[in-house]
């Protein structure tokens, strides 16, 4: 075994570890709304809010950390939003209302929202051309198996110790991640790159003219998924128990749906570098935009399960292709502050999709218009990729 590929492996566990532990918080959000409502007796808006104010703490957390890593350094911003991460989980425990819950939220959602563009951009930039896109896909598929945990911790843990216990769970194995990112070198590119912009400059060169079309894209892009992937996911278990399931037997189900992640991120993998970026998106998000529409029209079990199952493997194989596509849009002086400004702007649509979820609950509308919906905002990104993107497969980074 050659050195670079050790090397590659080492930084993919190490990056990898902590994306899937904050996955891992993401995944039981979605399980803990569902106990929350039950235990504190939430309105379908208060649990809404659980969800958006996550969002909001990942779109303020994108875009102050995606600017300070081309400042301070991948590396050190690692550490700082997974610190941010672990200790607002812990402290979430002890939380005994509402309010204080939502602040905590929006700190883990900060560092959450500065990892995850930072995590991808370091490995694009440690990596060689002919690999970077599946290596990038392989880090995005540890989210996989963060909310598998979080699926197997929400069905064995909360229904027996509580939520709490849950979120004790999630905090403790990110201080494994820090110890490990403690070890680990910066990106080589942003060491060697002149650092004489201002972050201001930096911004501005974002939306300049040489990479205005990739912005506009880029922006287009992170919205819709994110607006279709929190407002459906975070949901998935308060749906199920709308759909007539109880609390146990809709986490028993989301679980098995979860499973269908991994096939995602492995196919998207192998695809990404022998089809190209622009192929893995396009398919992967029109099969999410169709398991959408078939999961809100779906009134058996079996119809449930199947376009679950799909939507699943679709989604997060598309997720992977994002992570992998978005850093390779801007030179090294600006890539974290590209990647992180459309990532922060994705995360308002990650504040409105749970927020509208929860408001046209209230006012009765169907499940079915509401999946139709997120179908509909899948179908603009597919837009998005098709017109405005460039194919970027082996390509050297600028």
């Amino acid at each position: 075994m050659n050195q670079t590929a050790i090397s590659q492996r080492k930084l993919l566990g190490i990056a990898g570890l902590g994306w899937l532990f904050d996955a891992m918080d993401v995944g039981m959000l979605s399980f803990l709304m569902a106990a929350l409502q039950k235990d504190w007796n939430l309105t379908a808006s208060q649990v809404g809010w659980i969800g958006s104010v996550n969002s909001i703490g990942m779109a303020v957390g994108a875009l102050v950390f995606g600017l300070l890593a081309d400042r301070i350094g991948r590396k050190n911003v690692f550490i700082v939003t997974l610190l941010l991460f672990s200790i607002g989980s812990g402290l979430s425990a002890l939380t005994t209302t509402l309010a204080a819950f939502l602040a905590l939220r929006f700190l883990i959602g900060m560092g959450l929202g500065g990892e995850l563009p930072v995590a991808s951009t370091l490995v694009s930039e440690a990596v060689p051309a002919k690999d970077r896109g599946r290596v990038v896909v392989l880090l995005e598929s540890f989210w996989a198996g963060g909310w598998l945990l979080a699926a197997l911790i929400s069905y064995f843990v909360i229904p027996a110790y509580g939520w709490r216990t849950a979120l004790w769970l999630a905090a403790i194995p990110a201080l494994y991640a820090i110890y490990l990112r403690l070890r680990l070198p910066d990106s080589p590119r942003f060491a060697a790159a002149q650092k004489e912009e201002t972050v201001w400059s930096n911004i501005v060169k974002v939306w300049s003219a040489p990479h205005r079309k990739e912005t506009v894209m880029l922006w287009l892009l992170w919205f819709c998924v994110v607006f279709s992937y929190y407002g459906m996911f975070l949901w998935l278990p308060s749906v199920m128990v709308m759909k007539g399931f109880s609390l146990i037997k809709s986490f028993e189900y989301v679980l098995i749906m979860t499973l269908a992640q991994l096939p995602g991120y492995f196919s998207a993998a192998w695809l990404i570098e022998r089809a190209g970026r622009k192929f893995v998106l396009v398919t992967y998000l029109l099969g999410t935009a169709l398991s959408a529409y078939f999961f809100g029209t779906a009134e058996s079990l079996v119809g449930l399960m199947a376009s679950g199952i799909f939507l699943s493997f679709f989604n997060l194989g598309a997720w992977g292709a994002l992570y992998a596509y978005t850093p390779e849009q801007y030179p090294t002086s600006i890539r974290a502050t590209g990647a992180g400004m459309a990532a922060a702007f994705g995360r308002i649509g990650g504040i409105f999709g749970p927020l509208l979820v929860g408001s046209l609950v209230a006012q009765g509308v169907s499940v079915t218009m509401i999946f139709t919906l997120f179908c509909l905002a899948v179908l603009v990104a597919v837009l998005s990729v098709a017109v405005l993107g460039k194919e970027t497969k082996q390509q050297e980074l600028a």
